[in-house]
């Protein structure tokens, strides 16, 4: 099932993508010959996107989002499915071979606090970067990092500095020069802006717009923050628990959702205008638990709309008009 926006080749296709991961479970239980629990992370995700496209993936906390970045980008190793970028399988590559296609696939990371090296300056933290990839001998290196810096709004004159002396923005824009620094073609940004202070978000944004424009890129952006995504993507997948419930472009999803669940999450985001707050659009509940999930389409006990069929049969993505992908029995058309 292809769910690219037009008939190009896709630059990465996922197929039928699972990850779980198994439970410690107590002495007790293993005595007693109790199965092993798992949480259900990513089941069964399909789609794929363009060169040149921005995806948006969003959806609750803890519904997936962060652990499908890390399966597509092999942090973690997939327990089924293909991840096809550009028609090579990233779930059977390891090694030199693995390496060699992280090159072209990087991440920017969340936290810009975390993801860099404390007890590294931003010249050893590029240096080593360019050089484990053999991207540029030592003669070129200074050129190239003062290249890199430039690109992210930034100076050679900081290279002898530490993490510790930047602020958040700062931070994130030097991990976003440590991805730029092996010039890959795809980009993963998992939630790139949640930690800053949302006058920086909005500096970040524009500059991750501009980098795309320029370098060609392909992004995965994942965010909570649906204001963002609305002003950066051009299509989004809205994920529950793990699937991928609705894939559509950007401004007709925000104009009509067709799950359930896409249009409560849509509606229910904040804006600043009182008067336009709809107190109808609450979810209610919480989300069941992904070690216990429940039968039939796993919105269901959380849905005003749900009939007998959605209790116990799974929904599968299908096309509801062109360009417009639900798995719902009963979409809201």
């Amino acid at each position: 099932m292809n769910q690219a926006a037009d008939t190009q080749p896709p630059i990465l296709e996922l197929e039928n993508v699972s990850k779980k991961f198994v439970l410690k479970q107590p002495i007790l239980d293993r005595l007693r010959g109790k199965p092993m629990r798992s949480v259900h992370a990513v089941d069964d995700v399909s789609f794929s996107i363009q060169q040149g496209e921005n995806l948006g993936l969003v959806g609750e906390s803890g519904c997936g989002k962060s652990t499908l970045a890390r399966t597509i980008s092999r942090l973690y190793k997939p327990d089924q499915g293909r991840i096809l970028f550009d028609n090579k399988d990233l779930a059977l590559l390891s090694g030199v071979e693995l390496r060699e296609e992280r090159k072209r696939l990087q991440m920017i990371f969340q936290d810009p606090y975390s993801s860099l090296n404390p007890r590294m300056s931003v010249r050893d933290m590029l240096t080593e970067s360019l050089s484990v990839h053999d991207i540029c001998d030592k003669k070129n290196m200074e050129a190239y990092m003062a290249g890199l810096l430039e690109q992210v709004g930034m100076s050679i004159n900081i290279a002898d500095r530490f993490p510790g002396e930047f602020s958040g923005g700062q931070r994130q824009r030097l991990g976003i020069a440590r991805a730029l620094s092996v010039s890959p073609t795809f980009i993963i940004a998992d939630e790139p802006v949640s930690a800053l202070d949302v006058s920086i978000q909005a500096q970040i944004i524009n500059l991750l717009d501009e980098l795309q424009e320029s370098l060609g890129l392909t992004i995965l952006f994942i965010s909570h923050d649906l204001r963002v995504v609305q002003h950066i993507t051009h299509r989004v997948a809205v994920m529950y628990l793990g699937k991928i419930i609705e894939l559509s472009p950007t401004a007709e999803l925000f104009q009509q959702q067709y799950h359930p669940y896409a249009k409560v999450l849509i509606q229910a985001a904040p804006v600043l205008d009182p008067r336009q707050r709809n107190q109808d659009t609450v979810i209610d509940g919480e989300p069941p638990s992904p070690i216990i999930l429940p039968s039939g389409c796993r919105f269901h006990p959380r849905c005003k709309y749900v009939q007998d069929k959605c209790k116990v049969e799974l929904p599968e993505m299908s096309q509801v008009i062109p360009g417009r992908w639900v798995a719902c029995h009963y979409p809201l058309i």
